[in-house]
């Protein structure tokens, strides 16, 4: 059912490799999309049934197989005993909990990576894994639910112009990955426009509504370096060559979108950097109010403590008082007591203390 999560105690005492979908169901049912391509050719399958793309893993061209709906266990060990998966590959496959990764089975690699969006909806963002299967021309990708990352990249495989229809699975496979990477970026813009205004907002307006906004922002971008951190990682090693489904020809794509990824990482850290020190800002600005506040007060604690005084005085109950008997001794104190007040205002503002 939608909307019910399940965490990783539901595994607990299990057997290694058996296959528990861990976080929400996003689909009522599976859905799969299958491309098989070369050059000058292209066949789409779209089905829901997943008997009917089992026979791709036979065949020696080029596939691309998008799985959306990973909760349905019994279709993805079918599906994944086909190509030759190992049962722990499917076990973190239907884990969304997964940290981002690269495993090589030599036969093929296992890559988990984390797309973040912007859901307008719930104002905030939203987190889900992809998981990636590079073999011998076959590209396997599992999606979560129905937002597809590569809608685009599917459109460019349409299309008989560029590279992929004439690359390898590992060039899709970084087409994938430079994908995931990229819309990184419009959100991190957007995010970096957001703290800057709160930055603002902080300097001159320090109430709850901007302390509840900045916590909002902070775990925010806990859970961008959580997704893009690892990523360094996973194409360091892709990179480095170690492993032979890498042809040298798609190092130098790998090289670009690394670059693209530490600089995420440069800018996710700078606006944490930014966050922590808005905290302080936070913490200033209220130190400044508090500081009015007491400074307001007591310039009227000292106005009124000479009053008090002749007024403590004249409150005395004693019968011989020499002022008492005074026609003008009321006018007089009252005249005093207003010259008081005046003058010590005129001090405070003249020292600048108010």
């Amino acid at each position: 059912m939608k909307g019910y999560r399940k965490k990783r105690s539901s595994k607990s005492g299990l057997p290694p490799g058996t296959p528990v979908h861990i976080g929400e169901q996003k689909l009522e049912t599976m859905s799969l999309t299958a491309l098989t391509y070369s050059e000058h050719a292209l066949q789409e399958i779209q089905t829901d049934r997943v008997e009917e793309v089992l026979s791709l893993a036979t065949n020696p061209a080029n596939k691309w197989i998008t799985v959306q709906g990973i909760h349905h266990i019994e279709g993805l060990q079918q599906l994944c005993a086909a190509f030759g998966l190992h049962p722990l590959v499917v076990e973190d496959i239907v884990n969304t909990d997964q940290r981002p990764k690269i495993e090589d089975y030599e036969d093929y690699l296992f890559i988990v990576m984390k797309t973040v969006l912007w859901h307008d909806h719930v104002q905030s963002l939203m987190v889900e894994q992809i998981s990636l299967i590079v073999g011998v021309n076959v590209v396997l990708c599992f999606l979560e639910g129905k937002d597809d990352p590569f809608v685009d990249l599917r459109k460019r495989l349409h299309s008989e112009k560029g590279r992929l229809r004439t690359m390898g699975s590992d060039y899709l496979a970084y087409a994938h990955i430079d994908t995931i990477v990229d819309q990184y970026f419009p959100l991190l813009e957007k995010l970096g426009d957001d703290i800057e205004q709160l930055e603002e907002r902080l300097i001159t307006q320090a109430d709850q509504e901007a302390l509840r906004t900045l916590h909002q922002f902070k775990r925010e971008m806990i859970l961008l370096r959580k997704a893009i951190w690892p990523l360094r990682e996973v194409l360091s090693h892709m990179e480095r060559g170690e492993s032979t489904l890498i042809q040298s020809s798609t190092h130098i794509y790998l090289r670009d979108v690394y670059d693209h990824t530490i600089q995420l990482i440069e800018t996710t850290e700078t606006y944490r950097d930014m966050l922590a020190g808005m905290m302080d800002i936070y913490l200033t600005s209220l130190s400044n109010k508090l500081n009015e506040t007491m400074k307001v007060l007591t310039v009227i604690a000292t106005i009124f403590i000479p009053l008090t005084f002749i007024v403590g005085i004249y409150g005395m109950n004693f019968t011989f008082m020499p002022e008492l008997e005074w026609p003008w001794g009321y006018p007089l104190v009252m005249g005093v007591m207003l010259i008081l007040a005046i003058g010590m205002l005129w001090s405070f503002r003249n020292k600048h203390w108010i």
